[in-house]
């Protein structure tokens, strides 16, 4: 059996409290009989008063709140085991967190549009697994090949350009990184999204894109930024304190270089689609993985689990509607049976 929201078992502690609550009120009112008059004088003017009811109201009421908390926590008991298979492509994100990508020609900045690309194409996503990999001047491991896409959502949001202390952008490190994320044994598509605005102070990130397509991995290019550039704005509390510059003190102005990444894409027979039109970006990814071959990579045995909150709820509800009819008098039968010694 597994429950499905343990936290309202806390209401269990309501039952202890109601029991006191009907201890106390049953003290005050036999107090209140006492300063009345003489108690055996008061049980014969109200002969038909019953003990034995109070406390089968009670019960009832105890029972009812226990079939509404157990509602509340709705158990769950798996019938069957199943097989599921799952059939999908490996994915590695590659995501420049370089100085450059704080310009803001793109809203609200490069690096926060990166983010919001990677959620959007993560939500489009089925069985795929997926991974991710930052880099700059070198490249860094973030989350490994998996397919929580919860986890991913929550490393993606903490990505900064203070993950990677060494700085510019070295596209065949981040190409060389991703790689070994997929396992050359497994028959499994592999597709490497790379996210930048192309400016690589690094060489070679062409040869490393041939060598990725002769390890069978497929790269889509996604451009962040404008060809016609913008400063790099350095902030602190959200306020702007100065401007990035170079070695000679020049203001730097960092620019799209849609060039090297397109050259990286077609070095895979991949694709390059400029990141900043999110719609487009989306709709172009999707419609690449529409066309590369799902594998199955996962069969796993579950339990396949159905709700019983329906039968505490009823239970609850049966026992609230015979508490209506539950009156505090005598009932025939019970007098016959006289379990609380009151016929005497």
């Amino acid at each position: 059996m597994e429950l499905d929201e343990k936290k309202y078992l806390y209401l269990l502690i309501l039952l202890p409290l109601i029991v006191l609550v009907f201890l106390a009120n049953l003290y005050w009112k036999r107090k209140k009989q006492q300063e009345f008059g003489d108690l055996e004088m008061v049980k014969k003017l109200s002969p038909e008063s019953s003990v034995f009811k109070p406390v089968l109201k009670l019960i009832v009421l105890l029972l009812a709140f226990l079939g509404l908390i157990f509602a509340l926590v709705n158990p769950k008991i798996g019938t069957k085991m199943e097989t599921v298979k799952r059939e999908g492509i490996d994915i590695v994100f590659a995501m420049d967190v370089s100085k450059s990508m704080l310009a803001e020609d793109v809203a609200p900045n490069r690096l926060d549009k990166s983010k919001q690309l990677v959620s959007q194409i993560i939500k489009q996503l089925g069985n795929d697994r997926i991974g991710i990999v930052a880099y700059a001047g070198s490249a860094f491991p973030v989350l490994p090949i998996t397919t929580d896409y919860g986890v991913a959502r929550m490393f993606l949001q903490s990505m900064n350009t203070e993950m990677v202390s060494s700085q510019g952008t070295s596209l065949d490190e981040a190409i060389k990184l991703s790689l070994t994320y997929f396992d050359d044994k497994s028959k499994t598509s592999k597709l490497l999204i790379l996210i930048s605005d192309g400016e690589d102070h690094s060489e070679g990130a062409e040869s490393m894109a041939e060598e990725a397509n002769k390890a069978g991995m497929k790269i889509i290019t996604v451009g962040i930024g404008t060809e016609k550039g913008a400063t790099i704005p350095l902030k602190r509390n959200g306020i702007v304190e100065s401007y990035q510059k170079d070695n000679n003190n020049e203001v730097v102005v960092t620019k799209l270089n849609k060039a090297s990444l397109d050259a990286i894409a077609k070095a895979t027979k991949g694709g390059y689609v400029n990141g900043n039109n999110t719609k487009e970006v989306v709709e172009y990814i999707k419609g690449t993985l529409d066309k590369i071959q799902k594998t199955e990579f996962e069969s796993t045995e579950m339990a396949d689990y159905q709700s019983q909150f329906q039968w505490f709820l009823g239970f609850a509800f049966l026992l609230l509607f015979a508490d209506v009819f539950l009156l505090e008098r005598k009932t025939n039968w019970v007098k016959k049976l006289d379990l609380f010694n009151e016929a005497s």
